[in-house]
């Protein structure tokens, strides 16, 4: 197996057995780019190699969203164009202490608004499986350079299903922690109360490692939670004969293909024979679940996109008149998406209109918090799809931002709750990767990630495949 083609895990354990120089790790990761990224199109920005911190084999690349001292942040906006960061995020600080190579930030949806990473001010990314579909969104860079096999490990940020939808689009692993458990601080704010930093890797136990190193309590955060979860990876081998989970009946509708109902199927009857229980439940909630995202999120980017004013930092577009100078800079500056989201958030924020939209989202949101407790008191996790559809093409849906905004009905709930949830392929449709969700009650964690591996092995799933068919799909002169 190329190195290119190997897990995180699985490139750790071959350099400490000596089977592997870190040089050679580097070599196949920036040859990788050097073959596939003119297509892929995953990376905003590929950083130059050079010897970061020490000789590493532990390569990562991150989201433009997250500030690295130095370095352009962008967030795939042209009002932060030239933006350099002043800090370090905390997980990037965390990530330098433990001697990763930070490899470059990847392209994503402008302010990490959207589901298919065509919303970038600069270009859409392309699927690895077929380059003519969305990798999604709007951590759509980071999960296409993983299936590309142009880093082993990436970091994302999840709003509302913007790691999971992703990944079940690409056909690698992406976990949402338990909100609270990994800093936010350096992370541009979208939604504040929704949003959380996580990770995509080729295996569950990727993604668990990762999220060793990220997590824990940052004082400079106020919503940062001083909570131990401990070993991430502590729990992956433990039996899952006994557990108890739900199935939504709102999550198996019209809208789910039928490929994927058939996938989700077959795994089920595979945990019911390693002695799970698995049971269909209703949660009403979940149908309003969209609704109440589309409120909340907005209003909060409203809040936190007013701070882009021209004046103290990125684009700016000089008037006589303040107020114009506003408008001028932020016309410029923000793209469709986002323009359309701080108008909506400013009119359900806006008087007169605040207890009827606003307000009433917050109490509809404590209803559904109200439903997942009640449906953890009796069953362990929460399973179904990640996705209606797999991937669907470039220019499908980019017209239709009602169709775009439902992507995410499936991941949308673990935002509006704060809880864990982990999508991972468990086999393909028409050629592209389905996904599947767990969802675990807050500080499950470690009992998600047990849960994943676990499937994980039933699914059996390939995570070269996207490689395999990129390099088919460009032919010899990449793909040998």
């Amino acid at each position: 197996m190329k190195i290119h083609e190997m897990t995180y895990s699985e490139i750790e354990a071959n350099v400490s057995k000596g089977l592997i120089k870190p040089d050679e790790v580097l070599d196949a990761f920036y040859n990788r780019i050097a073959r596939v990224e003119d297509k892929v199109k995953a990376f905003i920005k590929i950083y130059e190699r050079e010897e970061q911190f020490g000789t590493t084999p532990r390569v990562i690349a991150i989201k433009d969203n997250m500030l690295i001292k130095g370095k352009k942040t962008t967030c795939a906006s042209k009002i932060l164009r030239n933006f350099v960061a002043p800090y370090d995020a905390t997980v990037i600080k965390k990530l330098k202490e433990n001697s990763f190579y930070i490899i470059g930030k990847t392209n994503m949806d402008e302010f990490a608004m959207g589901s298919s990473t065509e919303n970038s001010a600069f270009f859409p990314t392309h699927n690895p499986w077929s380059l003519s579909k969305v990798p999604g969104g709007s951590s759509g860079g980071s999960a296409a350079a993983v299936a590309a096999g142009e880093c082993p490990l990436a970091l994302g940020s999840d709003t509302g299903g913007s790691i999971r939808q992703p990944a079940a689009f690409c056909g690698v692993v992406g976990f949402k922690p338990t909100y609270g458990l990994v800093s936010r601080y350096g992370l541009v704010a979208f939604g504040s109360s929704l949003d959380q930093i996580g990770g995509f890797g080729r295996s569950v136990e990727d993604v668990a490692k990762l999220s060793n190193i990220i997590s824990g309590k940052e004082n400079l955060d106020s919503t940062s939670l001083d909570y131990s979860m401990g070993d991430f990876t502590k729990l992956l081998s433990r039996p899952i004969k006994g557990l108890k989970l739900a199935l939504p009946k709102e999550f198996i509708s019209d809208a789910l293909d039928n490929a994927i109902k058939g996938k989700i199927t077959k795994i089920i009857k595979m945990l019911e024979s390693e002695g799970v229980v698995v049971e269909e439940v209703s949660m009403k909630t979940i149908d309003y679940a969209v609704s109440i995202y589309y409120i909340i999120a907005p209003a909060e980017a409203s809040s936190n996109l007013s701070r882009y004013d021209g004046v103290r930092y990125g684009l700016s577009k000089s008037d006589a008149s303040l107020k114009h100078q506003y408008m001028k800079t932020r016309d410029a500056g923000f793209g469709t998406e986002v323009k359309r989201r701080i108008m909506i958030g400013t009119f359900t924020l806006s008087a007169g209109y605040y207890e009827a939209y606003f307000e009433k989202a917050q109490r509809a949101r404590a209803k559904l918090i109200k439903e997942f407790n009640d449906i953890f008191s009796k069953y362990d996790f929460i399973i179904g799809p990640t996705t209606p559809t797999v991937a669907f093409g470039i220019g499908e849906k980019v017209e239709n931002p009602l169709q775009m905004y439902l992507q995410d009905i499936y991941t949308i709930p673990a935002n509006l709750t704060g809880i864990p949830s982990i999508s991972l392929p468990i086999g393909t449709a028409e050629g592209l990767p389905i996904g599947m969700q767990i969802m675990g009650n807050r500080f499950k964690d470690a009992e998600v990630l047990n849960l994943a591996y676990a499937i994980e092995r039933m699914a059996n799933f390939d995570y070269t495949g996207g490689m395999k068919k990129l390099d088919k799909e460009l032919g010899d002169k990449y793909g040998k």
